[in-house]
């Protein structure tokens, strides 16, 4: 029981740092309250645009939503930027463990980038989706 503890702390002490090594590479002068405010609110735009694409259900429309959140996210400053990143990643990095196509997660991966590089994510969107999304 204590080795499964003691690894445990481990872990938690690697990803902590490597959060930490993450945030100061990706802050730039204008300073943490900044970067860690445009993260939180970033990290909220791909929240919203997750939840908008659970709930508008609609076929053909996830690249739509993966750029979306990325450039709603970016929008925000280098935070964002960072924030849909790591959350992108994470994401299709999951789906791929859990058995997702190599394929899928490479157009998500691209539709991900494309809203993050700032270009406008209504390239993805297809047609007949709602005008609330």
């Amino acid at each position: 029981m204590c080795l499964i503890s003691s690894d445990l702390g481990s872990t938690m002490k690697l990803l902590t740092g490597l959060l930490f090594c993450s945030l100061v590479l990706g802050v730039s002068s204008r300073g943490w309250f900044s970067f860690l405010g445009e993260a939180y609110d970033g990290a909220r735009d791909m929240w919203r645009a997750y939840c908008d694409m659970r709930e508008a259900n609609y076929i053909n429309a996830d690249k739509y939503f993966h750029a979306r959140g990325n450039y709603d996210a970016a929008q925000r400053g280098p935070g964002g930027v960072w924030a849909a990143e790591v959350i992108s990643n994470a994401r299709e990095n999951i789906q791929t463990l859990l058995g997702r196509g190599a394929e899928d997660t490479l157009a998500d991966q691209a539709a991900n980038e494309w809203g993050r590089s700032g270009k406008d994510p209504n390239h993805f969107r297809p047609a007949g989706l709602p005008e609330k999304y």
